[in-house]
């Protein structure tokens, strides 16, 4: 055989098991466990770090270097270490084009009894949620192919008024007008929210902008 015929034959081997993590729905970031549902095993994953298809990012994360990096990459990194958190607060507000802010953190909300998360080279900002906060307002979506949950844009907006002393009075009066004006929240959603998941702030915030 070949040298050609060789290399063309162990770069086909190599490629066997990213088809298959990519066939199995792994966003660019994974965790060892989605690598095993894929039907590959730890040696494969070795493998893969060895021949450089697979870099060690974090404990227990992983990233595919053909991965294209986007704006969303921090985002992607946090829910793929973090499945089980919801993208919230100053962070969806970048997602949703609300406002102005530009976070240097990744905000997430986790459960109220959930272990606090750590994730090495990315700072995070993380809230609880009660029962209802988990559930309400809230939507799948995907990061670089990272499967993910955010909140809407109305629950976003009314979060800002739940959290204002995290986030700051100005920054959720920025949200309210901006989603407003680009009729990304209606009044009336911001009430559905507000009824499920109540804010004195936020309600006085509307009869101000609708005074």
């Amino acid at each position: 055989m070949s040298d050609t015929n060789a290399d063309t034959m162990g770069q086909t081997v190599a490629d066997e098991p990213v088809a298959a993590l990519r066939e199995a729905g792994v966003g660019a970031f994974f965790r060892p466990s989605q690598m095993e549902q894929a039907g590959l095993t730890r040696d494969q994953l070795r493998t893969l770090i060895r021949r450089g298809s697979v870099e060690h990012v974090a404990r227990v994360l992983y990233l595919m270097t053909d991965a294209a990096t986007t704006e969303n990459y921090s985002l992607a990194m946090a829910c793929a270490r973090v499945p089980n958190s919801i993208v919230c607060l100053l962070s969806a507000l970048r997602v949703h084009g609300i406002g102005t802010q530009a976070p240097a953190e990744v905000w997430l909300g986790i459960p109220h009894k959930a272990r606090m998360p750590r994730l090495q080279g990315l700072h995070l900002r993380v809230v609880r949620f009660s029962a209802s906060a988990w559930k309400f307002g809230v939507k799948q979506t995907a990061f670089e192919s990272v499967p993910a949950r955010i909140t809407t844009p109305a629950r976003t907006v009314a979060d800002c008024f739940r959290f204002e002393r995290l986030v700051g009075a100005e920054v959720a009066m920025e949200a309210l007008r901006d989603a407003l004006r680009q009729r990304l929240v209606t009044v009336a959603e911001l009430s559905r929210v507000d009824e499920v998941l109540p804010s004195r702030r936020l309600r006085a915030a509307l009869d101000a902008v609708l005074a």
